[in-house]
């Protein structure tokens, strides 16, 4: 089973770390973040809107999901946002379940 939790991050620009803590993850969780601008809806304070693509690259490297370290579990991330001025980003945490295996290649 997966969860999944949306957020919108607004006036970001350039290569920005973060770090969600949610208590569905653990080290052992699978996690996919995702990210896209994002339009405002009529009220620009208001979480109503869109994703929106535009011509800015926005995207998402190094997730890295932990334990609780004096709170709650969690993900680390950055967040790239490539363009000339800061924009509204919406980014998406979806939880799976813990993975199976863990192993050590060459």
């Amino acid at each position: 089973m997966s969860r999944s939790i949306r957020i919108i991050y607004r006036s970001q620009q350039g290569r920005i770390r973060k770090n969600w803590n949610w208590d569905a993850i653990t080290k052992r969780s699978a996690v996919l973040v995702t990210a896209a601008e994002w339009s405002a809806g009529r009220d620009p304070f208001d979480a109503e809107g869109r994703p929106n693509l535009g011509e800015a690259n926005v995207y998402v490297t190094n997730i890295g999901p932990h334990d609780p370290e004096g709170g709650s579990g969690g993900v680390e991330f950055y967040l790239h946002v490539d363009w000339d001025s800061p924009l509204h980003v919406q980014v998406t945490i979806t939880v799976f379940d813990p993975i199976e295996d863990f192993r050590v290649a060459e």
